[in-house]
């Protein structure tokens, strides 16, 4: 019996939308890297990209559990000397929301081509609205 490997075009890639408001970051990041890498379905295989498109909206209500609204750092570094900035999850949040997503699945994502080749399939809004209504996404099915 041969291993069952599908080709680029014997499967169908569809769009999700998922509604971030009141969803804990850490619990939705898991099942947004799950579906655009493809381990939701059973034709997944680790050096294909067969994983689906999601689109987040409301991505500024995102919830986060405990203390990590005040205590949660995110760095930057310039490369230069003294470059480094540190600023909590709540300065992030008032002036770039849809950043919190985007760090959170990145995380869990593979590094290196095919990863970035994945991540390119999620779409981070702030407010409700998306301009992908021509590709007729459903709602996220989790």
């Amino acid at each position: 019996m041969k291993t069952f490997l599908p080709k680029q075009g014997e499967f169908e890639q569809k769009w999700w939308v998922v509604d971030a408001t009141d969803l804990v970051l850490g619990r939705l990041a898991v099942k947004i890297a799950d579906t655009i890498r493809g381990k939701n379905k059973p034709i997944f295989s680790h050096h294909q990209d067969n994983g689906d498109f999601v689109v987040v909206v409301n991505a500024e209500k995102v919830r986060v559990t405990g203390r990590k609204e005040t205590e949660k750092v995110y760095q930057d570094y310039s490369g230069h000397m003294g470059g480094r900035k540190e600023r909590t999850l709540d300065v992030i949040r008032a002036r770039q929301p849809e950043r919190l997503i985007r760090q959170a699945v990145w995380g869990m994502m593979p590094k290196g081509r095919l990863g970035r080749a994945q991540f390119r399939k999620l779409k981070i809004y702030t407010g409700p609205e998306h301009p992908h209504e021509a590709q007729q996404p459903g709602t996220f099915p989790y």
